[in-house]
């Protein structure tokens, strides 16, 4: 049977598409980045998806905290930019492709997380070439850690029903076992540099308060804006679950901050989850 790669659609648009430039671009951002001496029992985090050169000062400081650390699979979830559906995806192939490599799908666990309810399908939709939100992360990923194996997961609809049956697979799925649980999103986009600031204020709050069922209260009624609040509460349920304490948030910034228009921004949050 022919392999299943899912090809690097984000490379040469939100990161460089060349292995050398690309390594070292990570490279510079870690460097860069603050060692917060976080203890090693880290359960997730996390991190924004836009394009590197502008968010990628607020991810690396997320990725700075799990340099080096043994963790055998990753669990990135996301939600999906471009077709909508009511399921939640996991990605049936056999690995996700960066210019940096290829990380290998950790099957059995898709498999076993997939088959735990109708909801959560193994499939390949929401992973086209044109979504992003998974795929940025790798690289990263790639570079802080040895080796490891992925568990992508992309969020259609993000009810809170969703949240809880993904919530529920995944802790049940990975108790016990050596992983970390990354979610993709940036916080509220289009509005000025000014409103954005007052906007995310809120659920940077209830991020570092590690509240996530008054962030999934104002997510659902929109009052909070995030493009995959949905991963992010997950995320936290799911850390929690596991055994984490503690919440930190890391760095805020938006797309103002880099230089970019201040009339349109993106908000952007890292922050991790340990105990």
């Amino acid at each position: 049977m022919e392999k299943l790669v899912r090809q690097p659609g984000s490379a040469g648009k939100y990161y460089s598409k060349e292995k050398n430039i690309l390594e070292r671009e990570v490279a510079v951002f870690l460097e860069s980045s603050k060692d917060e001496k976080i203890p090693n029992n880290v359960y997730g985090m996390i991190v924004p998806n836009d394009e590197l050169m502008v968010c990628g000062g607020v991810a690396a400081r997320a990725y700075r905290q799990i340099l080096d650390l043994d963790i055998d699979c990753v669990v990135v979830i996301s939600s999906s930019n471009h077709t909508y559906f009511e399921e939640v995806s996991l990605f049936k192939g056999d690995s996700f492709a960066t210019p940096l490599g290829e990380v290998a799908i950790d099957k059995d666990l898709v498999w076993q997380i997939a088959n735990s309810h109708e909801t959560l399908i193994a499939s390949t939709l929401g992973h086209e070439i044109d979504e992003h939100g998974i795929e940025v992360q790798l690289p990263f990923l790639q570079h802080v850690l040895y080796d490891f194996k992925l568990i992508p997961i992309m969020l259609g609809n993000q009810d809170a029903t969703n949240i809880d049956i993904l919530t529920k697979a995944l802790s049940e799925a990975l108790k016990g076992k050596n992983v970390l649980v990354v979610a993709s999103s940036n916080l509220s986009a289009h509005y000025s540099r000014e409103k954005a600031a007052v906007i995310d204020k809120t659920a940077i709050e209830h991020i570092g308060n590690f509240n996530q069922a008054k962030l999934n209260e104002e997510f659902q009624d929109g009052s909070i804006e995030m493009d995959g609040g949905g991963a992010v509460i997950t995320a936290m349920n799911v850390c929690k679950n596991l055994g984490a304490t503690k919440s930190k948030v890391l760095l805020y910034r938006n797309s103002g901050d880099m230089g970019n228009s201040k009339d349109r921004v993106t908000g952007y949050v890292s922050a991790i989850f340990y105990s």
